[in-house]
């Protein structure tokens, strides 16, 4: 029988649900002079300076450069790169993609499954070679950015455009405001991760050698190829799409969701991308294995993946929705007038106790 997780408590935080964010409450008439709150131009004022965004110049900086040399490293790598340049990027990109879908997010941010030692430190070299940052600094955010989904507090904007969550939000400072929320983001059980630490601990030594020494060098030194490959392919064309492509787990619900509260604008890429409600399905849910980041439900690499990773033992513990308990969820929530959440997660722990451990392999899966 499938073990069963904490996910599914009922009472646990989703992060921006609003089924579990209480009801204001009346502000009282004997308010005393020390708590009157600051009105007119000076509560406008501290508010914007509470929550004003700077940008950070050296990333800023960085971003515009590395944009150049990778732009250039697609001339480089049609005109002075190898083939095995070319193999040896592609499986480091991979990996780092890799590192922050199955690593970073489904593992470390929702624990949507449980993986052994093994796979941890694998996952976490993976999450190095995508030079976006300790997994214990990007979990943290992504987990702000849930608990404040679609507010101003929100880290990556999703009550703004796709540009403003996709680049804008990365090379811009924290407000005030989003630093003091951060630290208030429950981190206990990273805290306890020998590896996660163990890699915050020494992340830049890491990443000097995994991330920048090593796909420049071994061009160099194993088999002879051209500065330009070893600099412009191998580092720069390669940091950009890992960059780019990480950066989408929190934004592709701009381009892949079908979210009518945004500008028409926001939508055109429905012309080049199938566009669903899986995307919106995350943030309800964002326990499920199965969801993917791009758009896609199940089908995904980082969903196979997955299971390859369990067929061998190392991922245990996948946790799922069904269509049977979302259904069962829903009919709940209609009858007990329940949070919708609430419910689901009732109706899919029920469910998990129900499935076999190898509940992966089989075909049938939440439509």
């Amino acid at each position: 029988m499938a073990d069963h997780n904490e996910n599914f408590a009922p009472n646990a935080d989703l992060g921006g649900s609003p089924a579990h964010s209480k009801p204001p409450q009346p502000a009282s008439s004997e308010t005393k002079p020390d708590q009157a709150q600051p009105t007119g131009s000076a509560s406008a004022s501290s508010f914007s300076r509470d929550t004003k965004r700077e940008a950070s110049w050296p990333s800023v900086l960085f971003y515009i450069h590395l944009n150049i040399l990778g732009v250039y490293g697609i001339f480089v790598l049609f005109s002075h790169t190898s083939v095995i340049t070319c193999i040896i990027t592609f499986l480091l990109t991979l990996c780092g993609i890799l590192g922050v879908t199955a690593g970073a997010h489904r593992l470390w941010a929702h624990r949507t499954y449980q993986a052994t030692p093994l796979l941890r430190f694998t996952l976490m070299i993976f999450q190095t070679l995508a030079g976006q940052g300790s997994i214990y600094d990007w979990v943290r955010l992504h987990r702000l950015h849930h608990e404040k989904y679609r507010t101003v507090d929100d880290p990556y904007y999703s009550d703004k455009d796709f540009l403003h969550a996709q680049v804008f939000a990365n090379i811009r400072k924290l407000s005030p405001k989003q630093e003091k929320l951060l630290a208030t983001v429950d981190m206990s059980d990273l805290d306890s991760d020998r590896i996660v630490m163990f890699q915050r601990r020494f992340y830049w030594l890491l990443y000097v050698v995994l991330f920048v020494l090593l796909p420049i060098n071994a061009p160099l030194e194993y088999w002879g190829d051209t500065v330009q490959a070893a600099i412009f392919v191998a580092f720069s064309l390669r940091y950009l799409i890992v960059l780019n492509v990480s950066w989408l787990i929190n934004s592709a619900h701009f381009v892949w969701g079908l979210d009518k509260s945004h500008k028409q604008s926001d939508s055109n890429m429905v012309f080049l991308v199938t566009k669903s409600y899986w995307p919106q399905y995350h943030y309800l849910l964002p326990f499920d294995y199965q969801s993917g980041e791009f758009g896609n439900y199940g089908t995904g690499c980082t969903t196979a993946f997955i299971r390859i990773c369990a067929a061998t033992g190392q991922a245990t513990n996948l946790q799922t929705m069904t269509t049977e308990a979302v259904k069962r969820g829903l009919t709940m929530a209609v009858d007990s007038g329940k949070p919708i959440v609430e419910c689901l997660k009732q109706a899919g722990a029920e469910d998990m106790c129900n499935l076999t451990r190898e509940h992966y392999l089989q075909n049938e899966r939440l439509h």
